[in-house]
């Protein structure tokens, strides 16, 4: 048995335990077998020497983070306890990596490590694949990719397609004219670049064609050089429509291609074009494979519980 007592005094407690201590509670809840006592600045460990060792750990990121954002939400300290250290002691280092500010000057970062694996694919790779549940930031990180891309000047133009499955590619027997008709169906894509660049600019990009949102059946028949193209959804793209999407990589063209398996939208009668990509590509250079999971979701914390419910439940 063991005891441990750790004072923080180089920062207001509060700011990391939280009003009435819901933040630190958080931890002190994972951490079953020690005995832990705060009062004011003291934290008190009591219990086996690892597990004291790893509370330690964990609290040291926790300080850290706080430096450099100067705040904690309960969804970083979720992710924490989802994380290794070494894991989190990269999201750290991450936290440098700036992809693009917001149009309210917020930095746009990577989050969590298999984010920050996109973006190092990004450098190596022309065509990436990032697959994942829904909330782990695939299409939010491609698209920042993209944008910091446009603004460095390192292509011409954006390009982002989903297939329109839901809507089974008729949309005809939806309310209003084309645009009225698509723009609901492609708003996560819109919601994205909004967080990216003032609506001014942005109206101005879409104008000229410099960023382009259209279903995926628009892409057909078309070359698409100096581009960073995106496709979002893919698994619900069939196999005749990935394939056809993949091989309008014109010159000096990149590719995202999101997706999660789990959330499959087709006709049973109809294979994923993105479980197919999966084996028949991965063995390509100059095409990479993202798994993202779990830990990377960064949307509410009930996300990942819902997430991993239903995988337990197939399971």
């Amino acid at each position: 048995m063991s005891e441990k007592n750790i004072v923080i005094d180089s920062v207001n407690p509060i700011e990391i335990f939280g009003a009435n201590h819901s933040l630190i509670n958080l931890i002190i809840n994972s951490f079953p077998k020690l005995k832990i006592v705060v009062r004011g600045e003291n934290i008190k460990l009591t219990g086996d020497e690892i597990e004291i060792n790893n509370f330690e750990n964990i609290l040291d990121l926790l300080m850290k983070h706080h430096q450099k954002n100067k705040t904690i939400d309960e969804s970083f300290i979720h992710q924490l306890l989802n994380t290794s250290i070494e894991e989190s002691s990269e999201n750290l280092k991450m936290d440098d990596d700036v992809l693009v500010f917001s149009k309210n000057g917020v930095p746009i970062k990577a989050r969590t490590p298999n984010q920050r694996k996109m973006v190092e694919s990004s450098f190596k790779n022309d065509l990436i694949f990032a697959i994942g549940p829904a909330g782990t930031g695939k299409t939010y990180t491609a698209v920042a990719l993209a944008v910091r891309a446009l603004k460095n000047k390192e292509t011409k133009k954006i390009i982002l397609t989903r297939p329109a499955v839901e809507a089974g590619e008729n949309l005809g027997f939806l309310p209003g004219d084309l645009k009225d008709k698509l723009d609901p169906y492609l708003q996560p894509l819109f919601d994205a670049l909004r967080d990216m660049i003032p609506p001014q600019k942005l109206s101005a990009y879409i104008e000229d064609g410099t960023i382009q949102i259209a279903p995926l059946a628009y892409m057909r028949g078309r070359t698409l050089d100096n581009a960073v193209a995106i496709l979002d959804e893919a698994q619900n793209a069939s196999e005749n429509q990935l394939k056809m999407f993949l091989t309008r990589m014109g010159k000096s063209a990149k590719f995202f291609v999101t997706g999660d398996i789990t959330q499959i939208d087709l006709p049973k009668s109809q294979s994923s074009g993105l479980t197919q990509a999966m084996k028949i590509l991965k063995n390509i250079n100059g095409i990479d494979f993202v798994i993202l999971d779990e830990r990377d979701i960064v949307r509410h914390k009930l996300v990942s519980k819902i997430v991993d419910a239903y995988k337990k439940d197939k399971n």
